[in-house]
């Protein structure tokens, strides 16, 4: 019997029973599926994606047999792995599995990952099939020409969900999908390689001495620690919120689509619709959830011992001047215009410690934009983290300061522009 060799140029291989080709080149019987073009398998008149060849023996496996096994690669099929131990499948040529360094490795230097499909580059390089969406660089998901962004892969099974269906499961990782956190009754994903949730000690840890906490994105540090993305303002060192570059104090993150354009904007919660919680109980007060919102009571406290002592007040609203741009919406816990002066009142809970100070100063600036007359502000703490003051001498003397501050005002003492006066701050 004569060998005859596939007549494309180059090609060594065998041609296939009448055929000029080999395999490789549409040489041999073709799978009979309307436009497939790959090889039929064995006695059958399907390709191994068809359905055709040998079969995998494990009950409702309809997966393809492997080699000379019964089996198919999930059911340890074929060819295995050398290394100690491993039960995966061996890559092509080579007696390792991708794991273990066995196929194609991505021939950029130094990198060790495997080459992916028909290329010579990892993932990360830039091998395989890529997302077909504009400028994506990113690789797309399984038979798809997306990526898991742009709805590549095997979606979410949860009614209206549009999100990456995880690992081997039919749901997404909110919805309970991929490998959870063996620790008992946690439900939360576990991360990377461990079998652990970050809260757990799962996923890359912060490489700071004795730090504990979950490493960040691609970076070994923690938040704390200056990990993860960080706010591009000048001189801030926070982190950077979800995609923006800005901390929540410099309006990153997803913000309250009512105040999302006031510089005092507040960031977006999904427990209220996307809505800041103020926002929210004042647009939405019937609504369930408003009624169990926390205000701030030591606020409320203020603002009726004010009531019960002084009249025209007016309290936590914004201020804007009409017929403008509205661009300072700055609220002002209590307020009230007396002549050319407004005199504030503001309930500095915990002393407001958690305020950054060139904001601060940024947000008079701003009001004395809005008023050009006199301001007399009254930052006061009702709190004992500073003072151990009792909260009814402190009252006491708010009621106090206030009077003083009205009669200096109707007596045209008050000569500064901005007058900023602290109480057990």
């Amino acid at each position: 019997m004569t060998l005859k060799l596939c007549n494309e140029l180059d090609c060594k291989k065998l041609a296939q029973g009448k055929t000029d080709k080999c395999i490789a080149h549409g040489g041999g019987k073709r799978c009979n599926e309307p436009d497939c073009k790959a090889s039929a398998q064995g006695k059958t008149d399907k390709c191994i994606a068809h359905g055709g060849g040998k079969r995998c023996n494990e009950p409702d496996c309809k997966a393809s047999a492997e080699g000379k096994t019964d089996k198919c690669v999930a059911h340890g099929g074929g060819k295995r792995c050398i290394e100690q131990d491993c039960k995966a499948s061996a890559i092509g040529k080579t007696d390792k599995c991708v794991a273990h360094g066995g196929g194609n490795r991505c021939n950029e230097l130094g990198c060790k990952a495997s080459a992916r499909g028909k290329t010579d580059k990892c993932v990360a390089h830039g091998g395989g099939n890529r997302c077909n969406e504009l400028g994506c660089k990113v690789s797309a998901i399984g038979k798809s020409d997306k990526c898991i962004a742009h709805g590549g892969g095997k979606r979410c099974n949860e009614p209206d969900c549009k999100a990456s269906a995880r690992g081997n499961s039919e749901k997404c990782i909110a919805h309970g999908g991929g490998k959870r956190c063996n620790e008992l009754e946690c439900k939360a994903s576990a991360q990377g390689k461990t079998d652990k949730c970050k809260a757990h000690g799962g996923g890359n840890r912060c490489n700071e001495l004795e730090c504990k906490a979950s490493a960040i994105g691609k970076t070994d540090k923690c938040v704390a620690h200056g990990g993860g993305n960080r706010c591009n303002e000048l001189g801030c060192h926070s982190s950077a919120v979800g995609k923006s570059d800005k901390c929540i104090a410099h309006g990153g993150g997803k913000r309250c689509p009512n105040c999302k354009d006031w510089p005092d904007s507040r960031s977006g919660s999904s427990k209220y619709d996307g809505y800041c919680a103020t926002c929210f109980k004042r647009i939405f007060p019937n609504d369930e959830r408003s009624k169990v919102i926390y205000t701030h009571t030591k606020e409320i406290m203020v603002r009726n011992v004010i009531n019960a002592n002084f009249e025209g007040f007016i309290h936590d609203k914004p201020l804007y001047t009409e017929n403008c741009d509205c661009t300072h919406r700055r609220r002002i816990d209590h307020r009230k215009l007396i002549g050319g002066t407004i005199l504030a009142v503001e309930t500095d809970e915990f002393g407001h410690r958690g305020y950054d100070q060139k904001g601060e100063e940024i947000r008079y600036d701003d009001l004395y934009m809005i008023h050009s007359g006199r301001w007399i502000f009254i930052r006061f703490n009702p709190d004992d983290n500073i003072s151990k003051t009792d909260i009814n001498d402190k009252i006491d003397k708010l009621i106090e300061t206030i009077d003083e501050c009205i009669d200096r005002i109707n007596n045209n003492e008050n000569t500064e522009f901005v007058e900023i006066i602290k109480l057990y701050c």
